[in-house]
């Protein structure tokens, strides 16, 4: 998969779900470098800010969508480990803000 394949892919996740990617496109860009980066250095698609162990078993736990919403950071911040995924209300709550 290329950049935009993956992010077309990330998007296709997030729809009818209670978060989304974050809208920052530079930062997504990052962590799709990084997933790309991973993939070539291991052969998966591992999240790039989570560290892997070299134990298969456990590096596959950090796929990229890794499972977020067990995390206490989407719990106490509303976003993944790495920042790709955000809770929609959190973001909409930033946007009217920025709107006022």
């Amino acid at each position: 998969m290329n950049k935009e394949e993956i992010r077309k892919a990330w998007e296709k996740f997030t729809k009818n779900n209670d978060f989304m990617l974050n809208p920052d496109s530079e930062h997504v860009d990052m962590v799709i470098d990084g997933v790309l980066e991973n993939e070539k250095k291991y052969g998966l698609k591992l999240c790039p800010c989570r560290l892997t162990c070299g134990v298969r078993e456990k590096d596959l736990k950090l796929l990229c969508p890794c499972n977020f919403k067990v995390q206490d950071t989407w719990k106490e911040k509303g976003r993944c480990w790495c920042g790709l995924f955000v809770k929609r209300e959190k973001n909409k709550k930033i946007e009217k803000i920025k709107n006022q």
